[in-house]
Order: C-alpha cells, then structure tokens, then sequence
C-alpha cells in the first residue's frame, strides 16, 4: 500500500512559475515509476512528466523545456517544478506512482494559470 499527498497548487500569472510536491508513504526505492498527470474539466487525464528508478525522465510534448520532474529519496517527495506557465496549463495536478505493478494516485491538487 502507499499514499501519495500532493501540495503547492495555487493561482498563478501567465509566465509565473510553481513547485508541486508530492509525499509518499514508505520508502520510494522500490518505487518503478514515478510521475505527474493533469486533468482539466471535460479532458481525460494526461501524461505530464515521469521519471523511472535510474532517473530517466520523459515529458509531454506541451510542458518539454518548461517543467522538471525530480525525487527526493531521502525524504519520499517527488516533485514537478514548472516555469513559464501558460493558461493552458490550469489542471488538477495529479502525483501517481507504481509499486510492485501496483498503480497508487494522489488526491490532486489544482494548479490555476490566470492573470
């Protein structure tokens, strides 16, 4: 089992910038895949970024350059730090991992780009 708490949505300008933490329950050594996902209202979920156990990173085309994915092992916190923040960008932000072939998910977090 894990849970996964993610925090650091708010509202934000167009060009602004914000980190989005996410805390699992339990060691993320035996974490395979790590990564965040986005829902706006009407849309399915999507990709954002993800990151594997030996650090290989791989990002959605609309956030590529703008926004990074990194883990924290030593404190269970997996991050998303996003620059150059566009409207298009306002989601519910979602942390997501897999263990043991098991897929666990946040609550979500809503990230609002407006000025």
């Amino acid at each position: 089992q894990a849970q996964l708490v993610e925090s650091g949505g708010a509202l934000v300008q167009p060009g602004g910038s914000l980190t989005l933490s996410c805390v699992v329950s339990g060691s993320i050594f035996n974490i395979n895949v790590a990564g965040w996902y986005r829902q706006a209202p009407g849309n399915q979920r999507d990709m954002v970024a993800v990151i594997t156990r030996d650090g290989a990173t791989t990002y959605s085309g609309a956030v590529k350059g703008r926004f990074t994915i990194s883990t924290d092992n030593a404190k269970n916190m997996v991050y998303l730090q996003m620059h150059s923040l566009k409207p298009e960008d306002t989601a519910v932000y979602y942390c997501h991992i897999i263990r043991a072939g098991i897929n666990f998910w946040g609550q979500g977090t809503q990230v609002t780009v407006s000025s």
